[in-house]
């Protein structure tokens, strides 16, 4: 039980840094111009995985 408890504020805290590091508030490691184009294009989709993430956290708190 206290597993499970765990497990989604893993999940919680990963939607919360994936949301800010989607939107822009957190900078990616080092500079950002010499990053690979795939990393810009993953970074971009976590606009909304982060927030997806969240949900599924919040809406498993609630199941257990």
């Amino acid at each position: 039980m206290i597993v499970a408890y765990i497990d989604e504020f893993i999940m919680f805290c990963g939607g919360l840094w994936m949301t800010a590091a989607g939107l822009g508030y957190l900078p990616l490691s080092g500079n950002a111009a010499n990053q690979p184009h795939w990393v810009t294009t993953l970074v971009s989709h976590f606009k909304w995985m982060g927030p997806l993430l969240l949900a599924i956290a919040i809406a498993l708190a609630i199941a257990s």
